[in-house]
């Protein structure tokens, strides 16, 4: 993996990464030579006992722009500036001019709760300059590569003592919310381990405690042993609907053997990992023969320094739709009483998903 750090005009920082060398020539564009100012804050909801982030800064976000005022694609009019210069590199990662939290977050409001200033970081990746390609579409080495920058991503992120947990995920569709479809998704890192990870951990850590073995290593036994929804398998990476999925086309990816988190993956591991994610957005698109949205997060252990043998890498699917035409839509026991009902048993969709052929090594056509 090459890589080569630059900074904005308005002192945001960008990193690009390749397969191959990359020029030190390159400048660092962006749409705005004006510092960004954020100050979010955090207040706490006494109720549910966990942090509400306000940035209201953000209601200014980009929404939708046209093709030609992509602020994702390379710059080609230097009156016109985007996020990325011109230049030979695969990836791209950069502050979020809109961030929901900012490490330089000071003097929260006095409120009726506690409140505190909303420390972390924000970043955008950019997975390819192709604004028409999807993660479906890239190579595996491509593939490889953005595995790989996610974890120098969570090292350098981690390595902030401001930060106790590193986040990657990708919104893709207009069904979940994206704002831009050049093919990209974000790092959040929080300033503590978030309500949803936490209660997997906490789960983790008492099965560990009770078994000394892994609960989610145990319970991919458990599916191999099954084998009925595995979506796909080699010797190191598995996909799968899970058992207890809540969204109908809900799959899982992990490696087989258990790494707490990106660093520590081997080269085996991320290109297994690789073709798993590559098999699992080939089998969306496949379908229903058309771009397939989905909430893809990345979920692995806090970076605050201490081992984690309970927990698993491994990202989790979460798709909009039921069924080609209708979605799931979040209402009363999933948003009031935090119980999902799945209109569909996970063996049926599996089933589904199975029966799409695809081929890694043939391009896809975007």
């Amino acid at each position: 993996m090459y890589s080569h750090k630059l900074l904005k005009p308005d002192g945001r920082k960008l990193t690009l990464y390749s397969r191959y060398p990359i020029s030190d020539q390159l400048q660092a564009p962006s749409p705005s030579n004006e510092p960004v100012q954020a100050n979010p804050h955090l207040r706490w909801h006494p109720l549910r006992g966990e942090w509400v982030a306000y940035a209201s800064h953000r209601q200014g976000r980009t929404f939708m722009p046209p093709p030609e005022y992509n602020p994702l694609a390379p710059t080609t009019n230097p009156e016109f500036p985007t996020e990325l210069p011109q230049g030979k590199y695969d990836v791209a990662v950069f502050d979020n001019r809109f961030p929901s939290l900012i490490t330089t977050a000071n003097n929260p409001p006095h409120t009726i709760v506690e409140t505190l200033p909303g420390n972390g970081a924000c970043e955008v990746v950019v997975f390819t300059q192709d604004a028409r390609a999807s993660l479906s579409s890239l190579e595996l080495s491509h593939l490889d590569l953005l595995i790989e920058v996610w974890g120098d991503r969570t090292r350098e992120i981690g390595a902030n003592p401001q930060i106790q947990y590193v986040l990657p995920f990708e919104n893709k569709g207009v069904e979940v919310g994206v704002t831009l479809h050049h093919p990209h998704g974000q790092i959040y890192a929080y300033p503590f381990v978030p309500p949803v990870p936490a209660r997997m951990l906490e789960m983790q850590q008492q099965y560990y405690q009770s078994h000394r073995r892994g609960l989610l290593q145990d319970l991919i036994q458990q599916e191999i042993a099954d084998n009925k929804r595995i979506i796909y398998r080699d010797e190191v990476a598995i996909a799968f609907v899970p058992v207890c999925a809540r969204y109908p086309y809900e799959v899982w990816l992990a490696p087989i053997q258990p790494v707490s988190s990106f660093a520590e993956l081997t080269p085996e591991q991320r290109h297994g990992l690789a073709k798993a994610l590559k098999t699992v957005t080939l089998k969306y698109d496949g379908l229903w023969n058309r771009p397939f949205p989905y909430l893809m997060a990345w979920f692995q252990a806090p970076t605050d320094g201490l081992p984690h043998p309970e927990a698993h890498l491994h990202a989790q699917f979460y798709p909009p739709y039921r069924t080609s035409d209708r979605l799931k839509y979040l209402a009363g026991t999933e948003l009031a009483a935090g119980m999902f009902a799945n209109d569909a048993l996970p063996e049926e969709k599996a089933k589904e998903l199975q029966a799409v052929a695809v081929n890694l090594e043939v391009p896809v056509s975007v």
